[in-house]
């Protein structure tokens, strides 16, 4: 998905938009995903909608990803709610800029199981020559109950 000298933010979306229609374009995309970040994709995250300043992933339950309580561990779901927060800002950014995560923070509010769906919605962000940013990503459980709040601050800058 990282192409030559384009940023992420154009590569992301436009790759979005290329493949989500198309059969089998979202695996697709997924799998590109995951190759281009393998750290995040190492929790088999599933993106199911992006768009500008708008993202919704979701993640199945696996035992790889669980600890010692039988419930999906906290580094998982700060993984997610990062990848989130991300993908949401990212794909809403100019194409002339960046971003990296400065400060994480996660809040936990209960055992996290079965299937989840993280969401983020991270508005416009104004960027200067640099800019700190705040985005977050709620993680969901299958009974509509926040189970995570991950809280990204972003330093943007704009290449030039």
């Amino acid at each position: 998905m990282y192409l030559h000298n384009k940023t992420a933010t154009t590569v992301i979306l436009s790759s979005w938009n290329r493949l989500n229609s198309l059969p089998g374009g979202i695996w697709i995309f997924n799998q590109l995903l995951r190759l281009f970040n393998p750290y995040s994709g190492s929790i088999h995250p599933m993106v199911r909608e992006l768009r500008p300043g708008y993202a919704r992933v979701e993640l199945l339950d696996q035992r790889r990803i669980r600890n010692h309580l039988n419930s999906i561990h906290a580094l998982a779901l700060a993984n997610l709610g990062e990848l989130t927060s991300g993908l949401a800002l990212l794909s809403g950014l100019p194409d002339n800029s960046r971003g990296i995560p400065v400060k994480i923070t996660t809040e936990y509010f209960k055992k996290a199981r079965g299937k989840l769906i993280a969401e983020s919605t991270s508005g416009t962000a104004d960027i200067n020559k640099t800019t700190d940013y705040q985005v977050s990503a709620d993680i969901i459980d299958q009974q509509g109950d926040i189970v995570a709040r991950t809280v990204v601050d972003w330093r943007l800058e704009l290449i030039e």
